[in-house]
């Protein structure tokens, strides 16, 4: 899979630690995100990756801050974008099988129960069931 990921300060181990897992297990990643704890703002690369990602080519993306929280609003203001912010596996997993989530937000700075990189795990194995969802996420582009 080609996978893109981004980061502000809040989430730089956890950016290390993800891409070095995806690298590990064979997948191309292209890193956007800081590789110090240097103050950045998190809009700047939610819209820096989802443009990236929007230009073809890739699987998912991943984006990451403090919390995911103020990551994910941003990267869900971009047309095309539906980042879930997750919580484990099962959380991930449903992003992908009914939202057709094409991007997952974590935060650095939050204390998982499951490992991040089994969270992720969860959403790149799930697949869109399509069917009823369709019709759902239909009206959530209309209000796009």
């Amino acid at each position: 899979m080609r996978i893109v990921i981004a980061n502000d300060h809040g989430a730089v181990a956890l950016k290390h630690e993800l891409a070095a897992f995806l690298r590990s297990a064979g997948h191309e990643v292209t890193n956007l995100g800081v590789d110090e704890e240097t103050r950045v703002d998190y809009p700047d690369k939610a819209r820096e990756a989802c443009l990236e990602y929007l230009s073809g080519g890739y699987d998912f993306g991943v984006v990451l801050c403090g919390t995911g929280i103020g990551i994910s609003i941003a990267a869900n203001k971009i047309d095309g974008i539906r980042c879930a912010l997750v919580h484990d596996a099962f959380t991930a997993r449903l992003a992908r099988e009914h939202n057709d989530a094409n991007f997952l937000a974590l935060g650095g700075r939050v204390n998982y129960a499951e490992k991040p990189s089994d969270i992720l795990t969860a959403f790149m194995a799930a697949k869109y069931e399509g069917g009823r969802h369709a019709e759902r996420l239909a009206k959530i582009a209309a209000l796009e």
